[in-house]
């Protein structure tokens, strides 16, 4: 068994290498080795927790079995999965996070004599604080992952579930879960700490079903900075070095972006974390608008455009995800610069379906870094823009978030599309993106609607030029 101390400063440079691997993972440059750096910190972590485990002769094939079947499970489905999908895997683990969070906090209940946090009836009280904290967050981020996921994978709809009263239900359920940590410390019933877990799990699912597609990323962000949180509660509770560094880091980061994302978006930051409180129905105020005329285009259209533009942005979005269609994109990209045309990426913190996603997708397609730019960067280039290639966005770039106070989107900063000499819009319909609102840019003079799946339209127009 390893001492202490040796262990406290393995702990400890565990903890440096998840910092190294923030720091790396905040630039698409350097997150190959940010992730190399959290790999070795985890193991590391993990390799000396074994070690460290009482009766080690008993309990080490146990592990390793738990360990051979959780890493092959996690092992196949990182090969399997699409990255059209990587949203819905992401709020997945966290619901594997916060469910862990739950299990090993009812253990350290049932049993504190193992974790040396006295007994049954008599457990420490700034334990029960730290196990209470950290069950309660791990429920909620549970369930809130859960029903995440199942808005993600579109098992569930994407559309606010609202009823009257919701809010001041949350925050009666809320006070409750403080209330009844509050008499868990002072009685110690088994009852009272069911009652937070189970309380917790409704909280959950309560938070997140308000609030819309269009907020999605918001949410994923902010479901990362609550595994993190319920990680550290237990980490303090089983007095783990690694648990709390790994758990204040993910927290504190995941509230970070949480922040900038909603600064992105212009909503409210503790709307968001409150279960849209305050925020719009999406669904009362979104208007289908009569069907006007638009102009249709074809891949001969495009190609002839583009060719004798002087200079190309590309906007992407979800609609691009779907159709894997980056690497088309990234050959027609070579294609134009071969004719002389300045081509850049446009790419508004909220495109797709979570944090980063376009950016993941374009690095996957080994777009040059340096081409892509944030929507303050490029924003005002579109007005000198020639071409607007807008492949799968759409709430992203609709100018009613400028124009019509009514809209669930307006105030969030969106990409000056319309500005260009000419819009192509890749869809395959006039369908409304998440926030269930038409797109005026649909109907603009210089947009040219492109009705086809993003890949093989991509395809035909670098087949043409």
């Amino acid at each position: 068994m390893i001492s202490a101390n040796l262990l406290a400063v393995f702990y400890l440079i565990s903890g440096v290498l998840f910092i190294l691997a923030l720091r790396g993972l905040s630039s698409p440059e350097t997150s190959r080795q940010g992730n190399l750096f959290g790999i070795i910190g985890m193991a590391i972590a993990i390799g000396v927790t074994i070690i460290s485990v009482e009766n080690f002769s008993t309990g080490f094939l146990y592990l390793i079995i738990l360990l051979l079947i959780g890493g092959s499970i996690g092992a196949f489905i990182a090969f399997k999965i699409p990255m059209t999908a990587m949203p819905e895997l992401v709020a997945g683990f966290h619901s594997l996070v916060g469910l862990a969070a739950v299990f090993v906090a009812i253990s350290a209940f049932l049993n504190p004599e193992v974790f040396n946090l006295g007994f049954q009836g008599n457990i420490k009280i700034a334990s029960l604080i730290e196990m209470s904290l950290g069950v309660s967050i791990g429920a909620i981020t549970f369930t809130g992952s859960v029903i995440a996921f199942l808005k993600l994978r579109g098992i569930m709809s994407g559309s606010p579930i609202t009823f009257i009263g919701q809010h001041y239900l949350n925050l009666i359920l809320g006070i409750a879960v403080v209330v009844l940590i509050f008499y868990l410390c002072k009685t110690q019933s088994t009852n009272l700490f069911w009652s937070i877990i189970m309380i917790s799990f409704i909280l959950g699912i309560l938070l997140i079903i308000p609030i819309g597609g269009a907020d999605m990323p918001v949410v994923i962000s902010m479901l990362n900075s609550y595994s993190g949180w319920a990680a550290a509660g237990i980490g303090f509770t089983l007095e783990n070095t690694a648990l709390i560094i790994t758990g204040a880091l993910v927290g504190s980061s995941g509230a970070i972006l949480s922040y900038i994302m909603c600064k992105g978006m212009n909503r409210s930051f503790f709307n968001v974390i409150l279960g849209g409180w305050g925020a719009t129905d999406q669904t009362s105020l979104s208007k289908t608008k009569e069907q006007k005329p638009v102009k249709n285009g074809n891949a001969d259209d495009a190609a002839f455009l583009m060719k004798n533009a002087s200079s190309v942005i590309i906007v992407p979005g979800y609609g691009m995800a779907v159709a894997q269609a980056q690497h088309a994109l990234r050959e027609m990209v070579d294609a134009l610069k071969k004719n002389g045309v300045k081509v850049s990426y446009a790419i508004h913190p909220v495109a797709g379906r979570m944090p980063g996603h376009m950016n993941v997708l374009l690095a996957e397609a080994n777009v040059p870094y340096d081409e892509v730019f944030e929507l303050e960067e490029i924003n005002n280039d579109f007005a000198n823009c020639d071409v607007a290639y807008v492949i799968g966005a759409n709430d992203v770039t609709n100018p009613a978030a400028k124009s019509d106070p009514q809209s669930p989107i307006y105030g969030m900063p969106v990409l000056d599309v319309e500005k260009s000499k000419s819009v192509l819009f890749v869809k395959r319909s006039l369908s409304p993106g998440y926030a269930g609102i038409d797109n005026d840019l649909f109907y603009r003079d210089n947009t040219l609607m492109l009705f086809a799946d993003a890949k093989k339209m991509t395809e035909e127009i670098v087949k043409n030029l």
